[in-house]
């Protein structure tokens, strides 16, 4: 059932982070047969990584769709520089890059947090840089109209 209140209207109970991080191991489902990290597996991630920055808030992702507020992709780009391999641990870093009144910029580094047990895979660092992303969500209602990002969540620079 929609919140009947606007998502203007929540309130934080921190202010909107600009910077996060979070920890996944890449499970067998993410991967192709020989292992590697499958390129669809990575948008979840970042997904992920998005809502837990948002959570640190005291709001969640589902209490702005219940107030009527949805942020949509409107622009992913992924560069990809080392392959990542089922079971190892992944630091996602996300932080707010730009944006408006009525979007978010995001980048991300995916890094290698702890190589997984499952066999040596050459020469790889706890640390190491395996994808830089990026990415652009736009603020629309329940029809899909554009409409102003509630005014905590807007971009510190706008």
């Amino acid at each position: 059932m929609p919140d009947p209140r606007p998502a203007a209207a929540l309130t934080p109970a921190r202010p909107a982070p600009r910077a996060g991080s979070t920890r996944l191991r890449i499970r067998y489902s993410e991967c192709d047969p020989m292992g590697v990290a499958h390129h669809a597996a990575y948008a979840p991630w970042l997904e992920i990584a998005r809502t837990e920055l948002l959570r640190e808030t005291g709001i969640t992702y589902a209490d702005l769709e219940r107030a009527g507020t949805y942020l949509v992709v409107a622009t992913l780009t992924l560069n990809y520089k080392r392959p990542l391999f089922y079971d190892d641990l992944i630091e996602v870093r996300t932080r707010v890059s730009g944006g408006s009144r009525v979007k978010i910029e995001h980048t991300y580094e995916i890094a290698l947090a702890e190589e997984g047990g499952h066999g040596a895979r050459g020469r790889r660092t706890p640390g190491e840089l395996a994808t830089t992303a990026a990415s652009i969500l736009v603020c629309v209602d329940r029809d899909g109209r554009v409409r102003p990002l509630p005014e905590w969540l807007t971009p510190a620079e706008c």
